[in-house]
């Protein structure tokens, strides 16, 4: 189970990072960069950590799809980005997918 939770903890990095990265305009703006960078090791680090345990297709798609999912979300709430029926169906396609390779991977991996 740990590499599951570890994984997930490097979407949520994967989401920090790019959402940081928005705000530090190209870096050009020290915090926001730092934060860039950090949250990049971090994202990178935990997603490593579930290589271990968790075949890398799988970990890389579920990675990638709360990234994804993450920041899609985000740039609606946060950025006022236009939500349309396709965008939501878009988000849910990426969502299926990723619980879907969890359910499958599941039964593969002894962590």
């Amino acid at each position: 189970m740990g590499a599951w939770i570890s994984l997930f903890v490097a979407g949520l990095f994967e989401i920090v990072w790019a959402v940081s990265m928005k705000y530090s305009e190209g870096f050009t703006k020290l915090w926001p960069s730092v934060i860039t960078v950090m949250a990049m090791w971090i994202s990178f680090a935990f997603l490593s950590y579930s290589l271990k345990y968790i075949p890398i297709g799988t970990s890389y798609a579920i990675w990638v799809g709360i990234g994804a999912v993450g920041v899609a979300v985000l740039g609606v709430v946060w950025f006022n980005e236009p939500i349309t029926l396709a965008r939501i169906a878009c988000i849910s396609l990426i969502v299926l997918g990723v619980v879907g390779l969890k359910l499958v991977a599941s039964s593969d991996v002894s962590v």
